[in-house]
């Protein structure tokens, strides 16, 4: 299949730059191997930031009676913080594909690789490799720190 923008990674850059490819007029694709959304939204800020508001919760409710609010019993279940957290990210990561089906832009689940020759090869999970041709090819794929 031929696409004149192929954007590989789906975090701000990528998602942004496909939706705005998209936009004018571009036949735009992403290449993304997780969730949409990059690794902030599905990993790193966005589930830090609501662990952060379950301990800041419970932090309150511990000191409620300064406040003037009795209250008689209450526990911590970190599971049920940790799945609040993963549903948040999955919230949002659903707004990205949402914003991707909304501005018609193809979502290609796999792993991608630059090819010479204006090429992107996309292996998916089961390990079956299919090539796209795009005009423009942008790499938005974010960076990690070296182990």
């Amino acid at each position: 299949m031929d696409f004149d923008v192929i954007v590989v990674g789906s975090g701000p850059g990528g998602y942004v730059t496909a939706i705005r490819a998209s936009q004018l007029g571009f036949k735009t694709a992403v290449v993304e191997k997780e969730n949409l959304g990059g690794v902030c939204l599905n990993w790193g800020c966005i589930p830090t930031k609501a662990l952060l508001k379950s301990a800041q919760v419970f932090e309150y409710v511990k000191h409620a009676e300064d406040f003037g609010i009795k209250i008689k019993e209450y526990d911590k279940d970190f599971n049920a913080v940790v799945n609040r957290s993963r549903d948040v990210a999955n919230g949002m990561s659903g707004g990205v594909q949402f914003l991707m089906k909304k501005n018609k832009i193809t979502v290609l689940n796999g792993f991608g690789k630059v090819q010479p020759g204006k090429k992107v090869a996309v292996t998916d999970e089961a390990g079956k490799e299919t090539v796209y041709t795009g005009q423009h090819i942008i790499i938005a794929t974010g960076a990690r720190s070296r182990e």
